[in-house]
Parts: C-alpha cells; sequence; structure tokens
C-alpha cells in the first residue's frame, strides 16, 4: 500500500535491540508526511511499543500493508512475505556464503530487497548509516578485553576497570569512565610488562574515528607509523600515556614491483600488484583495532602464517588484543575465525595449533569479532541511523515498486541500493546469480 511502511522486530540475533526508525522519527512521518507506520511488536527493542503508539504508528505483526518494510539485520525466509519490498544491511554483494540461502529465497519469491549500505552519493560515499558506534563500542570492549587478558597473565591494570559496553547503556557514561581510567594512567601508570602501550588503528574512516574518539579519552600520543621503529628502538617511552598510530593504506601496502610507489586509486582499481607490509608493524603492538574495508580481492593485514611465525618465539608477543571492529571473517585479520555477540564477545586464536578457545585464555591473541557493535549503545545508535535514513523514507513510502524496474522512479543513490527487483536481480548485481544459485528470470534447476 502507498504511503504505508513497516518496521520489522528483529530476529537474527537476541542480543539486537536496535531500530531503523525511532518513536521521534516515526512521530515525524505520521505528523509532517501523513504515511501510516507498522510496527511488528517486540519485547527487547530498546524502544517500547507504548512509545511507538504514543508517536502514532501501528502496533501491529501484520506487515503486509506496507509498501516496504525497514529493518537492521539480515531475515530469515520463514519472516518474510511473498512479493514485500525490504530494506536491511543484507550482506550479500560480496557473495557472502552464509547469506546466500537468503538471497536466493528473495529471488524465488518475488521479493525485492534494498540495502542501507548501498544508498550512497556520487562520490561513492555511504549516506544511510550508523556512523562511528561500531567504533566507539569496539574501543571499549577492546580495553575491556585487554583489562581481562591482563588479570588473566596475572597482571592488575587501570583497563581492568573498563566494563563492557552493554554495562554503561548511554556513550556519556562509556566516556566519563574511561576519563577515569585515564586519570588512574596519568596517577599510577602502567604495568611495567604492558609498557609502552601502542594500539595501532587500521584504517581513518567512521569505524576508526569512532574507536579513537573513545581512546583518546586517555591520555594519548601519537606516533607516524614510519616512526614505530624508531620510538621502540630509542626506548623513551612513558607508563602514564597509552601511545597511537593510526595506519593509512599507503602504510599497510606496497607494491609487488620494489621499484613501483604506492598509488592509492591504483591499489583500489588493481589490489592484486600490492602486498601487505603491515607485518613489519605488528611486533611493537599491543592492541590492533581493524577498521578497514576489505573483500577478498585484496591483501590480508595479519594472516595466519604470520601469527604462527610470531608465537613461535621464545618470548610472548606484546600483541594481546585484537579488535576486529569491520569483523570480516577470515578477512583482513585471517585470526578472525567466527563472529560472536555480547553474550560471548571474545575467543583467543592460538596460532601455533589453530585452536579457538571461547573468553581471554590461551596461548594467542584475544579476538573481538562482534558483527552487531552499534547494538551495545542501541538507543543513540538508533537515533543517529533514524536520523540519516529518514529523508529517504517519505520517497520509499510514496515511490511505486511494482512497476518494472525501468520505471522505478527513485533519485540515482536509493535506486543503486535495490539488489533485487520483484525477484530479479538488477543490472548492478547479476554477478551474484550464480552465488545464489539461480538465473535471471527463474531458478537454476
Amino acid at each position: 500500500m502507498i504511503d504505508c511502511i513497516g518496521i520489522r522486530m528483529e530476529t537474527k540475533d537476541e542480543t539486537e535491540r536496535r531500530v531503523p526508525l525511532s518513536p521521534d522519527q516515526v512521530g515525524q512521518l505520521v505528523r509532517d508526511n501523513d504515511i501510516r507506520v507498522l510496527v511488528e511488536p517486540m519485547q527487547n527493542r530498546v524502544f517500547s511499543d507504548a512509545e511507538y503508539r504514543a508517536a502514532g504508528a501501528e502496533v501491529t505483526p501484520d506487515l503486509s500493508d506496507a509498501n516496504i518494510v525497514f529493518g537492521i539485520k539480515e531475515i530469515a525466509p520463514q519472516y518474510m512475505i511473498d512479493g514485500m519490498a525490504y530494506m536491511f544491511f543484507s550482506h550479500t554483494i560480496k557473495a557472502q556464503p552464509y547469506n546466500m540461502p537468503m538471497l536466493r529465497h528473495i529471488i524465488e519469491r518475488g521479493i525485492t530487497l534494498l540495502d542501507h549500505e548501498l544508498v550512497k552519493d556520487e562520490s561513492g560515499r555511504r549516506l544511510v548509516f550508523f556512523g562511528n558506534f561500531a567504533g566507539l563500542a569496539g574501543m571499549i570492549d577492546s580495553l575491556w578485553a585487554m583489562g581481562r587478558r591482563m588479570l588473566h597473565e596475572g597482571i592488575d591494570s587501570p583497563f581492568a576497570r573498563v566494563r563492557y559496553a552493554t554495562e554503561y547503556a548511554l556513550l556519556d557514561r562509556a566516556e566519563a569512565a574511561l576519563r577515569e581510567v585515564g586519570e588512574e594512567i596519568r596517577r599510577n601508570g602502567l604495568p611495567r610488562e604492558m609498557t609502552p602501550f601502542i594500539t595501532g588503528f587500521a584504517g581513518y574512516g567512521n569505524v576508526s574515528k569512532g574507536a579513537q574518539h573513545m581512546y583518546d579519552m586517555l591520555p594519548v600520543e601519537s606516533i607516524a607509523p614510519d616512526e614505530l621503529d624508531e620510538f621502540m628502538r630509542r626506548g623513551e617511552y612513558s607508563n602514564r600515556i597509552v601511545y597511537k598510530v593510526e595506519f593509512r593504506e599507503e602504510d599497510m601496502f606496497e607494491s609487488v614491483n620494489d621499484s613501483a610507489s604506492f598509488q592509492l586509486q591504483d591499489f583500489y582499481e588493481h589490489p592484486g600488484n600490492y602486498r601487505s607490509k603491515f607485518e613489519r608493524y605488528i611486533p611493537h603492538l599491543s592492541m590492533l583495532v581493524n577498521g578497514i574495508y576489505w573483500d577478498a580481492r585484496y591483501p590480508r593485514l595479519v594472516t595466519k602464517e604470520y601469527a604462527r611465525r610470531l608465537f613461535s618465539g621464545d618470548e610472548t608477543p606484546r600483541l594481546r588484543v585484537i579488535g576486529d571492529i569491520t569483523c570480516d571473517i577470515d578477512g583482513s585479520v585471517q585470526l578472525n575465525v567466527k563472529e560472536s555477540n555480547s553474550l560471548n564477545p571474545v575467543y583467543v586464536y592460538e596460532p601455533l595449533t589453530g585452536a579457538v578457545r571461547d573468553g581471554w585464555e590461551g596461548d594467542g591473541p584475544v579476538i573481538l569479532a562482534v558483527d552487531k557493535l552499534p547494538t551495545e549503545l542501541p538507543r543513540e545508535a538508533s537515533c543517529a541511523f533514524g536520523e540519516s535514513l529518514l529523508p529517504f523514507v517519505p520517497i520509499l513510502a510514496h515511490a511505486e515498486l511494482s512497476v518494472p524496474f525501468d520505471a522505478v522512479e527513485l533519485p540515482p543513490e536509493l535506486k543503486h541500493s535495490i539488489i533485487v527487483h520483484r525477484g530479479e536481480l538488477t543490472p548492478d548485481y547479476e554477478y551474484l546469480a550464480a552465488a545464489a544459485g539461480n538465473k535471471q528470470g527463474g531458478v537454476a534447476e
């Protein structure tokens, strides 16, 4: 039904509490745009059903009247309505194997799929996103993991006072807590075994900015990547400061042709012509926070083979925690072998055996691999996300989505976000047909 939208309950994971639109934002749609809003009941949602009713929404398990249904995470087939249009983070554009059955169902059942991640401006910048909330929560959790790991090793540190992000509930509480930890570091310093404490930030986008914002609650001094070796050689460091290094593409990768210099655009267009040089930095890092985009075309930052060599030495490596905020399984950090959630957020990967142990005990680095980090600060993250989505909602509510794809009238940034239209992969995403096990125009036998 035109001028009607739905907001579905999240069903992928019991820890998911985020929403695509807050009650205040729903109220704007009802009041200012005369849009009917249907909200599926959900007990664990950060905003209650009553708040949505008060905003003018209809709380109902039946979303079939909606022109389009909005969600956050992937939707299992049993929760989808045949022929409906959905917009959520589908995690399908890299042909992720674990989501190909879902994509196949969408194609088979004549469903239309739009992806928040693909709403971009003409420069390729994302317009609908959770901003830096993954980085904010990921940094809190990485410091929490560091505190627990060091306690396991018999070393008390100020990081032992950091709680897991979900225990703070609100960002300002977490910021205040980290400032207190920073004051403890200034007063008493870090244990000798942890000095110098150096965190490497791979990437400089929204994820990294969020993580660095939280880290900067501590007494921080920055080091340039090309100065790291000399910094360690001089040994003129303090236990009352934590250090950070931000790595950009030219710091992490180099041409396979030793006589060629790094060229950023060439790296994006021809990543096979480049290799990682990140291994030279790893021995100096206490913690690595990974926030880069990665797909299989690009070199890895941390490989299992390198980790095996690193942990084969006589001395325990400095690297204790890897906060893989981008959370690509078997991706840029190959030691990330499984995703986790806030109920069981970390595991240890043991490079010498390949064993994986939940928690922070074991002979290897602690891996934080939570793929829904923004939900650990659900209220603020949802409000920020809804603000980025809100301008597009009336357009989609009013759009005629049942016509052929060529006739769909949407601005380019929205039309490009349509992966499947009425059961057909759209031209930009036809490459997914083989992975989804379908052919255009029908299901492959």
